[in-house]
């Protein structure tokens, strides 16, 4: 395995209905040399074949394990397509590239087979804002809400929850329990959470928290580099802080803003979300320009400078360590895997029954109901 550099990052966490900043820490693997990495991916699609294994891939993760998964058979999406994907495919193992909670959702979904990752500690601050023991007390406390918990929880979170959502569904799902007289309990990220409340004119108490990525967005910046470029469209991410969502033109999850980018009348665009998905957007729209969206600026007072310390953790060569040694499996227990199997499903049956499209193929025709319903903040 290489030398890998470690960094302290800074998140957010509600402690006894207290708002706080914890530390946690990230490793990032060194950039092989041009002829490592085309070793490395040679030997990654052996061994995926070798063991009949499918590579799930996040949009954040770097360009490579993205082009690996597309180029054998596996899957780059969003958290929702992923898990719908894992849990079609007849492979006796998956391969999860992304963050922890995304493994933990294809074991659930798929008890019965191995599930591995490149680095077990690829977190989420989301996750780790949002401790199980301490949810849970702000859970019993209001028990006439229905408990609906972002998809970027641990499995122990979501076997607390009635539903799970991602970014692309959740205003679908609380749309339908508000139109039902349900007050909802949401967590853990605020931003989101204000945004679907807003859209849907829910009832919902929110948990204090936060993802490292979006946070770091400024509207004054974006405010400024719209100047810079007035013929550009903003594309936000929900995970934004409300002032950066009205500066939008689209709103939506990273399958929601490359659709929209596809479909709206523009050939340059400044995107609000993790810049790994930039490599998805200049693949899929070669004659068009994406500008990042500024953070608080590199160096100390930048937390991530738009791409998830987690996220980057995903590498080459522990991608091929994964796959040859068997480490990092997923190990869920039994009680909580059951547990949190249903709001999972649910939101899965909700989707299927909604038609809620939410892999962009590059098909604009074949595409069309995904973009609707996104439109300027």
């Amino acid at each position: 395995m290489q030398d890998r550099s470690t960094r302290t990052v800074q998140f957010e966490r509600q402690l006894a209905g207290v708002a706080c900043t914890a530390e946690a820490w990230a490793r990032v693997p060194e950039a092989p040399s041009a002829e490592k990495r085309r070793e490395l991916k040679a030997r990654i699609k052996r061994l995926l074949a070798e063991q009949r294994a499918v590579l799930l891939a996040h949009y954040y993760v770097e360009g490579d394990i993205q082009d690996l998964a597309e180029e054998t058979g596996g899957c780059v999406a969003d958290s929702l397509e992923m898990a719908r994907f894992g849990r079609a495919q007849s492979a006796p193992i998956l391969v999860v590239a992304g963050v922890r909670f995304m493994g933990e959702t294809a074991k659930i979904l798929n008890p019965e087979k191995r599930v591995l990752m490149p680095d077990l500690d690829a977190t989420c601050s989301l996750d780790l804002g949002c401790p199980a023991e301490e949810f849970s007390a702000f859970c019993d406390g209001h028990p006439e809400r229905t408990v609906v918990v972002y998809a970027n929880t641990s499995a122990a979170v979501k076997a607390r929850a009635d539903w799970v959502v991602t970014s692309s569904i959740a205003l679908d799902v609380v749309r339908h329990l508000h139109e039902r007289g349900e007050k909802i309990l949401w967590a853990p990220d605020r931003h989101l959470g204000r945004y679907v409340q807003e859209q849907t004119g829910a009832d919902m108490l929110l948990w204090h928290g936060a993802c490292v990525v979006h946070e770091e967005f400024k509207a004054l910046e974006l405010e400024l580099l719209k100047k810079e470029h007035p013929r550009a469209k903003v594309l936000v991410h929900p995970e934004s802080p409300a002032e950066v969502i009205r500066l939008a033109d689209a709103v939506g999850s990273t399958t929601q803003i490359i659709r929209a980018a596809q479909a709206l009348d523009a050939d340059e665009f400044i995107v609000a979300t993790d810049n790994g998905i930039l490599h998805k957007m200049k693949m899929l729209m070669p004659g068009k320009r994406f500008i990042e969206a500024p953070t608080a600026g590199a160096g100390a007072t930048c937390k991530s400078c738009a791409h998830c310390p987690w996220m980057a953790m995903n590498g080459l060569a522990n991608l091929a360590h994964a796959l040859e040694t068997g480490a990092n499996e997923i190990h869920i227990d039994s009680e909580i895997a059951s547990l949190a199997y249903r709001p999972i499903d649910r939101m899965l049956a909700f989707a299927a029954r909604k038609n809620v499209n939410v892999r962009a193929s590059g098909d604009l025709g074949r595409d069309g109901a995904l973009f609707q319903g996104i439109g300027s903040a």
